[in-house]
């Protein structure tokens, strides 16, 4: 015996369409939702990774400055020490100086001249004393200039102001303080000069009689 269906089969695969339609929507929702999860999770960890290499930055950076801080404080100390280590060569190379100062400053004075005070500003020098006449200051000065350790002497004043009766004449001189070889090189460069003038005269001279001759 033959079947026949007479329920409506363009509903019912109508509404078998609209379920599966429904369940493929929500299937490409769910997968969405995981995608957008997955998605955030991986922007996060960036984002975390991200995090991890700007505070490793950053405490590179702060050990940085520290180190930055620790040789400035350094170059500070070696300055300092450079200026130490100058002033004590310069104490030690004028050690000698001064020595020699006072012992030429024994050898030169008169027996009518007497010091009373010594003012040196590095090479300059400058003498106040008392001494029994003008004639003794000369005498003073003299020997001073025959000194190959000074030069430049200078008389500032002498005036007899009577406050002693043996010597009352008040004097100052400045001078300069130079190393003998200074005045060699001097004396050199003076000596080489004489002998270009005589050189340059001995020159001429045979011109001269020429003209003198023509």
């Amino acid at each position: 015996m033959a079947r026949i269906n007479l329920l409506p089969w363009r509903a019912e695969r109508s509404k078998q369409r609209e379920r599966e339609f429904y369940t493929h929507l929500g299937l490409a929702a769910v997968v969405a939702i995981a995608l957008v999860i997955v998605w955030a999770m991986w922007m996060n960890m960036r984002i975390t990774n991200q995090d991890q290499r700007n505070a490793y930055l950053t405490g590179q950076i702060k050990q940085l400055d520290q180190q930055i801080v620790q040789i400035k404080n350094l170059e500070k100390v070696r300055t300092h020490l450079l200026a130490r280590k100058r002033i004590i060569e310069k104490l030690q190379a004028d050690r000698s100086k001064m020595v020699h100062l006072f012992d030429e400053l024994v050898k030169t004075i008169p027996a009518s001249v007497r010091l009373t005070q010594l003012v040196q500003q590095g090479d300059q020098l400058k003498l106040e004393g008392v001494a029994q006449s003008n004639a003794s200051v000369a005498d003073y000065m003299r020997n001073l200039e025959k000194s190959p350790w000074m030069s430049q002497i200078e008389l500032g004043k002498t005036e007899n102001k009577h406050v002693d009766s043996r010597m009352p004449y008040v004097f100052n001189l400045k001078m300069k303080m130079v190393k003998p070889k200074d005045k060699k090189d001097k004396k050199d460069a003076t000596d080489k000069s004489d002998n270009g003038d005589s050189a340059s005269n001995a020159d001429a001279g045979p011109n001269a009689d020429g003209g003198a001759k023509s």
